[in-house]
């Protein structure tokens, strides 16, 4: 186990609706809002996506970023901000010629999807390496895409964090560790409970863990039901801590949680009882080897 965990909470997510959660956060001011408090509630990382602040569809608008990431720091300078660069990757084919895009398409340059890691350069920002099905789409992160974002993200002087959703990502990180395109040591996040990629289990999260390349620092989590049963996981086989209204609209089962505080709260609790403790922002850029701020 970490002498000390970390915990990212991940506030609102590119694929949960307001039909999961009436009061998913979706403007610049809920998102920086729900961030501020998962901090006051023990979360060192908060992880980040936007929306349009209309629709509450997901958005890539650098603009957005730029907002939330300003009201954040003009109240919390200690916080570590990461941001995603997932959005762009999601394929549907058409049902008439699967060769052209279908509605739903998201598919963008490499460059673009991390344009704004350029301009805000963040403590830390995500770098899926999953090509996968999802549902009846495709994610694609092609490993000459996810090599043109690394070095982008490197010249930013950004952390990446490495988004690992089955065994294949894993050996991937392992080319690009070899060939260059991504430092040791690596931040990783194991993602479980996506259909098609790692399940929700022990079994499986630990032996993700023991592919890692040696010296990485790693996160494990769940998704819906699983989210908390498998943020203990994590602590238990010595991994980080993940969780946030991305993951999970619900607090217990049938019930859905008041917010993103309240879930950091509850995941803080479940780790300080079972006799762990928690990284506070500070001690998290030491865990990390990011700049102090």
């Amino acid at each position: 186990m970490q002498p000390k965990a970390i915990i990212t909470c991940a506030v609102t997510g590119n694929l949960a609706t307001r039909e999961n959660h009436p009061d998913l956060p979706a403007t610049p001011e809920e998102i920086a809002a729900a961030c501020l408090e998962a901090a006051d509630a023990g979360a060192a990382i908060a992880h980040i996506h936007v929306r349009d602040p209309e629709s509450a569809a997901p958005s890539m608008d650098l603009s957005l970023y730029a907002k939330v990431v300003d009201l954040i720091r003009a109240r919390n300078t200690s916080l570590i901000l990461n941001l995603t660069t997932g959005p762009g990757g999601r394929y549907v084919p058409s049902e008439s010629d699967p060769a052209i895009a279908g509605p739903g398409t998201t598919l963008l340059p490499p460059e673009k999807r991390v344009e704004h890691i350029s301009a805000l350069k963040p403590d830390i920002c995500t770098l899926d390496l999953n090509t996968m099905n999802s549902g009846g789409q495709v994610v694609i992160n092609t490993p000459r895409n996810a090599r043109i974002m690394a070095e982008i993200i490197r010249d930013a002087g950004v952390k990446p964090e490495i988004e690992l959703f089955d065994t294949g990502d894993i050996g991937l990180a392992h080319d690009m560790l070899r060939d260059g395109s991504l430092a040791g040591p690596m931040l990783c996040s194991i993602v479980t409970g996506v259909k098609y990629g790692l399940p929700s289990t022990p079994d499986a999260l630990a032996t993700a863990v023991r592919m890692l390349p040696a010296g990485s620092t790693w996160t494990g989590f769940g998704i819906g039901r699983m989210a908390f049963p498998m943020l203990v996981q994590s602590w238990l086989l010595g991994g980080h801590l993940r969780i946030g209204m991305e993951d999970t609209s619900f607090i217990a089962r049938g019930q859905l949680t008041k917010g993103n505080g309240e879930l950091t709260e509850r995941a803080r609790d479940l780790i300080e009882n079972l006799g762990g403790k928690i990284a506070t922002p500070d001690e998290a850029r030491a865990l990390l080897g990011l700049p102090e701020c």
